[in-house]
């Protein structure tokens, strides 16, 4: 064989390669798209779930601000929100002294009869315990109140937080510049409330009913069922929002205790007329109690004697027979039998409640 001709089939085996290798190259480069994905005959039984088209976030609705930072677990209660106990049981706080003024503890159930507009109940409910209360601070700090009535009242608040249960929580609401001000909410620090009230200044109108109505809304968000308000002032006012009659209705409406401390000038008992009975009404009518002392002395005992009171209370309750939640007022009565040997006893409590199936 020719030297030419085997250099021709060299060259021509050279070119069957090639073609080889581009037809096995260009064939594994177009196989993936060729192959049609197997489909799901139509007789078979398959569910398919496909997931959801996620929603662009163009189109997505605006999130409103703070969604989520201010929820709370469900175990939690949001105390801007009051909480409503549907209930038909009637409670209240009782207190008994002797002739003398001193509390009287001890007593048994059966000591008691209570009467719902002259029908005696009967008591499903009793405690003498001695349980931690949920106080709500009204501080008159407006253009009426000195210097010196301020320093003798925060002197005499001192000596009632030192002798009421470390449990119970306070709210201080102060009246200042013709507003009343929810200056500390809820806080068992007693220290820092009488450190609010060093270094203050009198001055303004004074908003009384508001602070008064304020207060006995925010203890009624309390800890405890124990409730009640400590009111320093003179018992003026003259900006409040609140009428006198409207608070008045409103503690008939509530179970908060009022017990205010009325502020006279030093030694001459200028006490307003007026204002004093707007602070034996409010306090009669919650079944609490007004104090006028006449000296810092005088004041402390005062006090100690809330704080003492507050801690030697008997709690009742009942459901009365024939309940109606028609919003009617109805009178409570409570006597008290002493044992024997002891002299007569002296019982307060509240005047009565409105028949609403919500009282809590």
């Amino acid at each position: 064989m020719s030297s030419a001709f085997k250099h021709r089939v060299q060259i021509a085996s050279v070119f069957l390669v090639l073609s080889i290798f581009l037809v096995v190259s260009t064939t594994a480069q177009t196989k993936p798209k060729t192959k049609a994905s197997p489909e799901p005959s139509p007789k078979s039984d398959l569910l398919i779930v496909n997931p959801a088209t996620p929603v662009p976030n163009a189109t997505a609705s605006p999130t409103p601000p703070n969604v989520g930072q201010d929820q709370k677990p469900a175990n939690e209660i949001d105390d801007r929100q009051p909480v409503i106990i549907n209930t038909d049981l009637i409670t209240f706080n009782v207190t008994v002294t002797d002739a003398y003024g001193r509390f009287v503890s001890g007593l048994k159930q059966n000591a008691f009869s209570v009467f719902d507009d002259k029908d005696q109940e009967n008591i499903s409910f009793f405690s003498d315990q001695d349980a931690p209360v949920s106080v709500g601070i009204v501080f008159d700090l407006t253009g009426s109140m000195s210097g010196e009535k301020v320093q003798r009242a925060k002197d005499a608040l001192s000596h009632f937080m030192q002798t009421s249960d470390d449990r119970d929580e306070y709210f201080l609401i102060t009246l200042q510049s013709g507003r009343a001000f929810l200056t500390m909410d809820r806080t068992r620090d007693s220290k820092a409330i009488l450190e609010h009230l060093t270094f203050v200044q009198t001055k303004g109108n004074t908003a009384f009913y508001d602070g008064v109505y304020l207060a006995a809304e925010r203890v009624q968000r309390g800890t405890y069922p124990k409730r009640a308000v400590l009111v320093i002032s003179d018992g003026q006012d003259n900006n409040s929002r609140y009428t006198f009659n409207e608070l008045r209705k409103a503690l008939k409406e509530s179970d908060v205790e009022i017990y205010c401390i009325g502020i006279e000038e030093s030694g001459n008992g200028s006490l307003a007329m007026e204002g004093s009975g707007i602070l034996d009404e409010i306090s009669g009518v919650s079944g609490g109690k007004a104090f006028f002392p006449r000296s810092g002395a005088e004041m402390d005992d005062i006090f100690e004697q809330i704080a003492l009171e507050l801690r030697h209370q008997y709690a009742i309750g009942y459901k009365p027979p024939n309940f109606v939640s028609d919003g009617r007022w109805h009178r409570l009565k409570v006597k008290v039998s002493p044992p024997r040997g002891l002299p007569r006893l002296f019982v307060r409590s509240k005047e009565g409640y409105f028949a609403l199936a919500t009282p809590k």
